[in-house]
Parts: C-alpha cells; structure tokens; sequence
C-alpha cells in the first residue's frame, strides 16, 4: 500500500468562494480507479506553513501509476493545482 500526501497552501483568500470551488473541484480526484480513502484535510498546527493537504491510498505500485497518468489527475494539475496552488510539499510513504 502507497498513501500519497500531500499539504499546501492556496493564492486564494481563506474562505473565499476559489478557495471553495478549488477544494470541491478536488473531488474529482477521488472518483478515479485505483484510488482509495481519499480525504481533504485543513491543516491545523502552528507548527506548519500550510493550509489545507489530501491524502489518499493506492493498493500498489501500478495503481499509483495509473493515477499518476489518468486523464482526469492530469487536467486537475494543468487547470486548477498550478494556477491556484501557491506553495506545496508532496509525500509518498508505504508501511515499515
């Protein structure tokens, strides 16, 4: 199992209506094969420079993969994550 996560912050303002669509709009992330426990997640601690992370599974390596080039990540990345996305920091962990 691979979980990918991912924390960022947004160019939007918080609580604004592009701070909204943006976060439902990610939604569609979680609609494509492979991917499992998809969750959107506001960041809370003082601790860390960042506002908001996903997080989900991949039952392995191929499912990943899959996701990685799926029509539908892709468009995501190209139209909403690198116009909108400000700063971010991506990890992928499996199990010791």
């Amino acid at each position: 199992m691979i979980r990918h996560s991912v924390v960022f912050s947004l160019r939007h303002a918080g609580g604004s209506t592009e701070e909204r669509d943006f976060l439902e709009a990610a939604m569609v992330l979680s609609t494509i094969p492979g991917v499992e426990k998809f969750e959107r997640l506001r960041q809370v601690s003082p601790k860390a420079d960042f506002d908001f992370g996903f997080a989900m599974e991949f039952a392995d390596q191929a499912a990943y993969d899959a996701y990685n080039v799926h029509p539908d990540h892709v468009a995501f990345v190209r139209d909403r994550w690198i116009p909108e996305v400000e700063r971010f920091q991506e990890i992928d962990t499996v199990a010791l």
